[in-house]
């Protein structure tokens, strides 16, 4: 569906030959520059023959020594032998090669390693160098198969996108696939054609309330799937491809960019709600590939061919910003819906603002780290919310929760990532800045509610 904007010539080889030089007189014996300095003749009487010549003398002629009746005969049978040996073992060579599969693969350009020394040795890394078109286009043959077009229908058949159609990526092979919430929460019917051209009828197994995210079923086994990645360990300025069908047409289009930040909170309006809602998605992956309406749901992937994240949003008044939901977020889910289980996030009940050192100045606090229980300045609502797992274990506005059972709650480890580890009525232990006094405080999970 579509992408929800939010607020030589080439010269001959160089000869290293010296340039011709005109030659001595003297030159032609071999020797010095007068008749004295020739050494005398041999005890045969033949003349004497030096040693050595100075280079581009021509060799002085010596008688050669009788050989053997046949020599010339079985030296070139002897090198016949040879030929056919080293024709023989090229032929088998190539053969081996062609039926491995070793000449189909693409070059892969490497430069000489330097010379390394004792064991803290480092490789350069400018020692080996991946032709970046070869390992794009490995990672799309990869994962194109998983990427699948869905069409959501109303009742009576008609699409009820306006732009038409979403992406998914099926990442278990028995028909099991992740998108997006927005591409499939309105429909009643859903179509998903595979990249082959298959068409199979989609089921809604369930709707994610805590990210943007849908698990579809459709019935099929043995089918292609993605790999899952860990978004955990991306850095800012790596390789990000991202697979989709834009405006429904351009199936399996790919685009190319590169991870432009990390942690990115956006809000978007959610179309799954009839009051026009705002919906705040949090610790979403920011991307330059480009996605463009229908890409929504489809497949964030590393140049290994993992999958890293799913496509969800685009920044309407700009171009490359993209976002996508990380697939660390996205795995509990998808592997509740494996195992048969409904959708269910865990849940605490609070609003918090993740802390960094430049918020601990900018508002005098004395962390630069943690979750920030504090009420929500877009809408009016208390920071924790009534009833809530967090109002029953204590918890109040102005806590700094600063660790998650000994899990250090910062902008590496943000609390809705942490908790994503965990399943409702699960038990926590909470670290708690009040004040200036720490404070430990048990909590039992709950599941989060779908608004």
């Amino acid at each position: 569906m579509a992408d929800r904007p939010s607020t030589d010539h080439k010269g001959q080889p160089a000869s290293y030959s010296p340039p011709p030089q005109h030659r001595p007189s003297w030159i032609g014996s071999g020797w010095g520059e007068s008749p004295a300095d020739a050494p005398s003749p041999r005890q045969d009487g033949s003349p004497p023959r030096p040693d050595a010549q100075w280079p581009g003398s021509p060799p002085t002629p010596e008688t050669p020594a009788p050989q053997p009746a046949g020599w010339s005969r079985a030296g070139l049978g002897l090198l016949s032998v040879a030929l056919v040996a080293a024709l023989a073992a090229s032929v088998g060579t190539y053969v081996l090669l062609l039926a491995g599969g070793q000449l189909d693969r693409q070059v892969v350009i490497a430069e000489p390693l330097g010379q390394q020394t004792g064991t803290d040795a480092k490789v350069d890394p400018d020692i080996v160098r991946i032709v970046e078109q070869n390992a794009v286009t490995e990672a799309v043959d990869e994962v194109s198969p998983a990427v699948v077009t869905i069409t959501p229908q109303g009742r009576d058949g008609s699409i009820v996108l306006a732009e038409g159609v979403g992406s998914g990526v099926i990442y278990d092979p028995d028909g099991w696939v992740v998108t997006n919430r927005h591409v499939v929460c309105n429909a009643d019917t859903l179509s998903v054609q595979l990249a082959d051209g298959q068409n199979y009828r989609g089921e809604i197994h369930g709707l994610d309330t805590l990210t943007d995210l849908a698990i579809v079923k459709i019935d099929g086994s043995g089918l292609p799937a993605v790999d899952l990645g860990n978004s955990g360990t991306l850095k800012v300025g790596q390789n990000a491809i991202a697979i989709g069908s834009p405006l429904g047409t351009f199936t399996n289009s790919v685009t190319t960019g590169v991870v432009s930040a990390l942690g990115r909170h956006i809000d978007v309006n959610d179309v799954c709600s009839r009051n026009g809602r705002v919906e705040a998605l949090r610790n979403l992956i920011q991307t330059d590939a480009a996605i463009n309406p229908g890409n929504s749901g489809g497949a964030l992937v590393d140049t290994d061919g993992a999958l890293i994240g799913i496509n969800t949003a685009i920044a309407g008044d700009a171009q490359g910003i993209g976002f996508a939901i990380p697939v660390n977020l996205a795995r509990p889910i998808m592997q509740q819906a494996i195992e048969g289980e409904s959708l269910s996030r865990p849940w605490m009940g609070v609003y918090y603002t993740t802390l960094t050192p430049v918020i601990q100045d900018q508002r005098g606090l004395l962390l630069g780290y943690g979750a920030l229980i504090e009420r929500p300045q877009a809408i009016g609502a208390d920071a924790v919310f009534s009833g809530s797992p967090a109002d029953i274990a204590g918890l109040r506005a102005g806590d700094i929760i600063t660790h998650v059972d000994a899990i250090k709650v910062d902008g590496d480890n943000p609390l809705d990532e942490i908790l994503t580890q965990y399943r409702p009525r699960d038990s926590i232990e909470l670290r708690v800045l009040r004040g200036e006094q720490l404070v430990d405080l048990g909590l039992t999970l709950g599941t989060r509610p779908p608004n």
